[in-house]
């Protein structure tokens, strides 16, 4: 089985919606197999956004990834992957397809509900970084 790591970001949990969330991840059949709510500090979101630093948007991220709580969960299942990438839509919520995640409630591209993982090696890194 594939695993893949998903976080609620601050403005899914602030929301309301991480049983919305979940539940559709379960609806599909997808098991999660470690979740844990945190707030995420900046030593560990280094690690996992390292691919963006010196970026323009990068300490934006940082701040709004540590401004609230997130529930970060591994999922598994056949091809989980490319699976929740497709539940949860582009990234910019203005190309989202409506019944996605992002379509269905996310209005800006930084504060996009959800992050998952977008390889089996990215799946990999993250998880280790967030579950080691």
């Amino acid at each position: 089985m594939e695993k893949t790591l998903v976080i609620i970001k601050p403005d899914g949990v602030e929301r309301g919606l991480i049983g919305e969330i979940i539940s559709r991840y379960e609806k599909k059949g997808l098991k999660i197999v470690a979740c844990k709510m945190i707030k995420a500090n900046r030593e560990i979101l280094e690690k996992h956004y390292a691919e963006h630093k010196g970026k323009s948007f990068y300490e934006d991220l940082m701040n709004y990834m540590m401004g609230g709580k997130v529930l970060v969960m591994v999922l598994e299942g056949n091809n989980v992957i490319q699976l929740i990438r497709k539940m949860h839509g582009s990234t910019n919520p203005i190309d989202a397809d409506m019944g996605t995640i992002r379509g269905d409630f996310a209005n800006k591209t930084t504060e996009n509900i959800v992050h998952a993982s977008d390889s089996k090696e990215s799946a990999e890194r993250e998880i280790m970084i967030w579950f080691s």
